[in-house]
């Protein structure tokens, strides 16, 4: 099953795909947004259909003690906007410290600079880092608790 990773930003959209047994994230082009203006949900949606994701994955941006927030709220949203346009299931992943990671395993890429400060290919890394997190979990994204993806689990 190919699943569509999202890292869903004010400025920009980091997307990644999984490969079809569904182990593997790949990147995707960041998708570029205007502050202030409505969600790029047709241009998602393209994405998602183009590469044929059966299910969603969106990093959640919670609170640094784990709560929700305005922008929480507003991903979740659009997460579930999206899923329903599509017809295909959604889920939250914690999203905290992923662009620290991203950024660090760009930063280790040995790339000039100017393309390590790119701001798009942090945002692909963080989808990319979102999305197979989920996968490495499984369909119960942290094993023994119970929780729900849509909890927004934590990365470590």
């Amino acid at each position: 099953m190919r699943v569509l990773g999202v890292d869903f930003g004010e400025r920009r959209v980091g997307l990644a795909i999984s490969d079809p047994t569904g182990t593997l994230a790949s990147p995707l082009p960041t998708l570029q947004r205007r502050r202030g203006k409505k969600p790029p949900l047709r241009a998602m949606a393209e994405v998602a259909q183009e590469q044929g994701a059966e299910a969603l994955v969106f990093g959640l941006p919670l609170s640094p003690r784990g709560d929700d927030t305005d922008w929480t709220r507003e991903v979740r949203w659009v997460g579930r906007a999206l899923s329903d346009q599509l017809g295909v299931p959604i889920h939250f992943l914690d999203e905290r410290f992923t662009s620290a990671l991203a950024e660090r395993h760009i930063r280790g890429l040995g790339l000039k600079k100017s393309r390590r400060e790119a701001k798009g290919l942090v945002d692909a890394a963080a989808a990319v880092i979102i999305l197979q997190t989920w996968l490495d979990r499984g369909s119960d994204p942290d094993p023994g608790t119970g929780r729900d993806a849509d909890s927004g689990d934590d990365l470590t």
